[in-house]
Order: structure tokens, then C-alpha cells, then sequence
């Protein structure tokens, strides 16, 4: 990721704003748009400066040591190129694995970090039994195993946990309607089916992008859930962020550190109202 920074701090000029809020928001490619969206249609009079760290993607297949370098690097790259207010870690692998040590570096900073929504989810089911779609390294983590277990013996529901290895890489392809990507989702889904789960946590903020698709496999009328709007609440609480017309004088810049499927970008931003500026690397 060194590498990475380097080449875009020497190909792109910070841009200079009359705008109060500088929001740095990073994940391992695509999927961190899903709370981009949340953020542009929360806030306004806000830059957000997007980091799809392609290059390393998927942080689910790597080491926490490297995740950790990668969030480091990241994060001292917004702050010394666009002295961001706020960064939001827009993953929840590289969120469990060192969100602790970003904070302890970056002490000034204001981090909101993201994590499976699973306590809605124990709140919301009718079956007492949930799913939960995450990344491997995401369902090995120690902070998620001890949420999920106090919130299991609090809510008494069972979850049925899948780590959905390979989808990011689907995703991240645009490969979010093929039939490989339905065969990968049916076989994870069928035993949430099977068990009568009604609501389904997706724990990775690539996971919205193929709600549809997972709708359409489930049976039961199922809910899904994700953390995007919560986050995009927090982002306004901890900032002091009042917007009287929200989604307004928003820009979004998007620093890719690898091959991205342009494609895509739409499909995750929707119709969200922002100026977009999409920056290339030489």
C-alpha cells in the first residue's frame, strides 16, 4: 500500500474546498460505497474521499498484520493529503482487525469503524433464528464470536453463520448476476432456509450489492440487514453535522489503488446526488 499512497500523492493535488466536512472512507475495493451512498443521502455540505484499496482485495484472504498496514497507510494518506475531520472504516474485516491500532495512532482522529449488525437483527426475527453472511476472517474475529454469543443467550435465538468465501472477488468483478454468483448464494442460503431464518445480517459492505439476488433465493420473507445508515447517523452525531436539506453540496472523490470496474460505481451509488470525481492513477 506504501507504494500505492506514494504514486497518489504524486499524481493528485489535494483540492482545495470551501466545504466544512472532510470524510475519509476506505474498504478493500467496491463494497464501502454501499455506506458512501448512506453518507451522501445523510449529510451535506460534505467531500468524501473514497480509498478502494483494489490492489489488496480482498482483505477477508489476507493476514491481520497486513490489514493493519494497509489501514495505517490509508488513513495517514487522507489525513496528510486531505486533513480529513472523520474516517470511516468501510469494512468490517479491516474494522475487527485494527481499528484498536488506528485509533491508538491516530488519537486526533475521529474513527467510526463498521461491525455486522447483528443486534437489530436478534430484535427484529419472528423465527428466533438469524443468519449472518460475513467474511471468514470477520466470523474468526474475537470481538464478533463474543458479541454473538452474549447476544444469543440475551435474545435466546440461534444464528446460522456462512463465510461467503469468494463473493467479494464475484462482486468486485461485477459479476453480481451470473450464474456462478447464484449457484455460490444458493448453496450458503439453503441452510438459512431450511431453518426458517427471517433475518439475515449482511457482514460485509460488499454483501447489499447482491440483495436482490440473495430476496430472491431466500423463501421466507426475509429481511436483510447492513450497517450503512447507522453508520452514516453516527458520522452526523459525532461531527456535529445538522443538515437542513440533506444529500445537498455533496462531492465524492474516488482514489482507486488498482483496477476498478467503473461499472459498478453506479450500481452501488444508485442515484445518490453528489458531484463525483473519479481519479486515475498513472
Amino acid at each position: 500500500m506504501q507504494n500505492n499512497t506514494n504514486q497518489i500523492s504524486s499524481t493528485l493535488n489535494p483540492q482545495s474546498s470551501s466545504l466544512r466536512y472532510r470524510i475519509g472512507v476506505f474498504d478493500s475495493g467496491l463494497g464501502g460505497l454501499t455506506i458512501v451512498k448512506s453518507l451522501l443521502q445523510t449529510l451535506s455540505n460534505s467531500t468524501i474521499y473514497y480509498v478502494a484499496d483494489t490492489k489488496n482485495a480482498p482483505y477477508g484472504a489476507k493476514s491481520t498484520q497486513e490489514i493493519i498496514n494497509y489501514s495505517i497507510d490509508i488513513t495517514q494518506y487522507l489525513i496528510d493529503t486531505y486533513k480529513i475531520d472523520a474516517l470511516v472504516v468501510a469494512c468490517n474485516t479491516a474494522t475487527i482487525a485494527s481499528i484498536k491500532r488506528l485509533r491508538e495512532q491516530f488519537p486526533n482522529l475521529t474513527i467510526i469503524g463498521t461491525e455486522p449488525a447483528i443486534k437489530p437483527a436478534c430484535k427484529l426475527t419472528q423465527t428466533k433464528t438469524i443468519g449472518v453472511m460475513a467474511t471468514k476472517a470477520t466470523l474468526q474475529g474475537e470481538k464478533y464470536n463474543k458479541l454473538s454469543s452474549k447476544l444469543q443467550d440475551e435474545y435466546g435465538v440461534e444464528i446460522i453463520q456462512k463465510a461467503c468465501i469468494g463473493l467479494v472477488e464475484q462482486i468486485e468483478a461485477g459479476e453480481i448476476d451470473t450464474p456462478k454468483t447464484e449457484k455460490m448464494l444458493q448453496e450458503w442460503l439453503e441452510p438459512m432456509n431450511k431453518a426458517g431464518v427471517d433475518a439475515i445480517v449482511l457482514g460485509c459492505t460488499h454483501y447489499p450489492l447482491v440483495s436482490k439476488k440473495i430476496l430472491e433465493i431466500m423463501s421466507n420473507n426475509t429481511t436483510l440487514i447492513h450497517s450503512a445508515d447507522a453508520i452514516a447517523s453516527r458520522v452526523k452525531e459525532l461531527l456535529h453535522i445538522n443538515p437542513q436539506n440533506p444529500s445537498i453540496n455533496n462531492e465524492l472523490y474516488i482514489i482507486p489503488t488498482g483496477d476498478i470496474q467503473k461499472d459498478m460505481i453506479d450500481t452501488a451509488l444508485g442515484d445518490s446526488c453528489a458531484k463525483l470525481v473519479f481519479l486515475e492513477l498513472s
